[in-house]
């Protein structure tokens, strides 16, 4: 999800180090790490895609910063207080600087909250931060950003009011929309102050080289707080977004770890390479969003049919290889805060009956013979999307012979970027919340997400359901108000569930540190690697 296009052919001629030229030989430890795709920015309050995260959790530290098993811990602040009724939060700052060595303040804090909630700076999901006060009104433009819940106390501290208690506020104050970042920088190179001579960070690492499409190098960062605990001296990122060349570079050693391998060779790779294979049940939802903006899919009727048709369990079984899970419905059982039992409704009939069903759907809707429905299908070449795009086409045509679907595929940054941009009919998505929550789920598709909810559904009462969840402290009303929620979204069928992926990495056992989770963060600065010989 971004907002950059990109050479899309120029990836393909750096699918291998000798392609592009490996790195010089560099004193001190290196890791070399496969990242999935070329980032399409480095400002943490335009960056939304995962990959483009992993790299500024090394550049940059929030208040919290996620610790090796990807939860919050301390970061800029080194401890915090919180009232009893959870409205209110008091950071104390440590003594911390910029990579200039300019000090980082409370100021700092309150100043790029402001900016990150700026409708002007295009962050792609200001709506994490609207729990602080205002926050949403400040990104509307009907509230001055003075009015931000965020106060500097002093040069140390900063205060947090809330509009309604967030248990998981730390989750969002360690992820990129709401770091710090260096005002005084910006003001002086405006979009060009994420250029490796012009950037100054705060974490433990500095952007030292970006050659597009080729790769990121990072450099240990001298004036970080806490130089002693980081081992890496040197960190490559490369855009490995052919996951079956990433594959055979981390079993030759060229890459120490990728963070994705294809599912389809799971077995084989456990089979060959045990000590490489990381993999947890995953957080992510594969899903199928639907442009409700428009003809077709402006119809209830024929987004249902839709949904009926997907044979998620063929899918997963035989494209996917058993790898991952089903989904028939929009978060896995064990997130925390579900406690409903929203689900597909047609989930459990046979598929026959399904596709009778959606067939039965379109012509109520006036589909049929001498009014053929025609679909376009657009997919991210990622993701295990490639493999399934076939499968999710015969699908849909053996609706009805008059049922036609054409396919297309693009990069994944261009794709979403065509999505954002409301040029589709039907097309694949991905969505893992930044907070392990029931509502992080749900939040990207209420209103407040604006246009990155691409299916540009919105229903009042989708709405006031999720808003009245947020004051309800009884767990057990927050969890059925947030399941009557989830139930309204499978029904209405803008998003379909496909599979719940699970997180996959190849790592290479030099690698000391890396803790598998659900939660796609690995911070170079918790790793270390051995002097073993790549």
């Amino acid at each position: 999800m971004t907002h950059w296009t990109y050479q899309v052919a120029a990836a393909v001629l750096c699918l291998a180090l000798a392609a592009c030229g490996a790195p010089p030989d560099e004193d001190g430890r290196v890791l070399h790490r496969g990242n999935s795709i070329e980032p399409g920015t480095l400002d943490p309050h335009r960056a939304l895609i995962t990959n483009e995260q992993a790299i500024i959790y090394d550049l940059f530290l929030g208040l919290a910063q996620p610790g090796p098993d990807g939860r919050p811990v301390p970061g800029l602040a080194e401890r915090w207080t919180v009232s009893e009724d959870g409205l209110e939060w008091v950071f104390h700052l440590r003594e911390a600087s910029w990579s200039d060595g300019r000090p980082i303040t409370a100021e700092d804090v309150v100043a790029s909250l402001r900016r990150t909630l700026d409708a002007a700076t295009l962050n792609p999901f200001p709506a994490l931060l609207f729990s602080i006060e205002n926050a949403e009104a400040v990104n509307a433009g009907t509230a001055p950003p003075e009015t931000l819940g965020a106060e500097a106390i002093d040069a140390r501290t900063v205060r947090l009011r809330l509009g309604y208690p967030a248990s998981y506020l730390l989750d969002v104050l360690m992820q990129s929309t709401a770091v710090p970042v260096p005002m005084h920088v910006i003001a002086e190179h405006g979009d060009r102050w994420t250029r490796p001579e012009n950037m100054v960070v705060s974490g433990p690492y500095r952007l030292a080289a970006w050659r597009s499409f080729e790769h990121i190098r990072l450099v240990r960062n001298e004036a970080f707080h806490e130089p002693d605990p980081v081992c890496i001296d040197t960190v490559y990122y490369y855009p490995t977004t052919d996951t079956a060349a990433a594959e055979r570079r981390v079993r030759n050693g060229e890459l120490d770890l990728n963070t994705d391998y294809q599912a389809s060779n799971d077995a084989f790779l456990r089979r060959e390479e045990p000590e490489l294979v990381r993999s947890v049940s995953g957080r992510i939802l594969r899903m199928l969003t639907v442009n409700t903006a428009r003809a077709p899919f402006n119809d209830v009727r024929a987004r249902q049919a839709v949904a009926k048709a997907i044979d998620q369990d063929f899918i997963v079984s035989q494209v996917l290889g058993g790898a991952d899970m089903a989904a028939v419905q929009f978060m896995p059982d064990d997130v925390p805060g579900r406690t409903g039992p929203a689900r597909m409704g047609w989930a459990d009939e046979p598929m026959e009956a399904r596709r009778a069903a959606a067939r039965a759907l379109l012509e109520e809707a006036g589909y049929g013979p001498d009014n053929p429905l025609r679909i376009a299908f657009a997919y991210q070449s990622a993701a295990g999307w490639p493999r399934i795009a076939p499968v999710i086409q015969s699908d849909l045509s053996a609706i009805a012979p008059w049922v036609s679907v054409e396919v297309e595929t693009a990069d994944t940054p261009v794709h979403y970027a065509q999505m954002q941009a409301g040029n589709f009919d039907l097309a694949s998505d991905g969505w893992a919340p930044y907070f392990d929550d029931a509502y992080g789920y749900l939040m990207v598709t209420e209103s407040a997400a604006g246009e990155y909810n691409y299916a540009r559904w919105t229903d009042p009462e989708f709405d006031a359901l999720l808003t009245q969840s947020h004051f309800e402290m009884d767990p057990q009303a927050r969890g059925a108000l947030l399941a009557e929620a989830e139930q309204m979204l499978l029904d209405s069928a803008h998003y379909i569930p496909v599979f719940f992926e699970n997180r996959r990495a190849l790592v290479s056992p030099r690698v000391e540190g890396w803790i598998m989770h659900a939660r796609l963060i690995n911070p170079t600065r918790w790793l270390c690697v051995s002097d073993e010989a790549r």
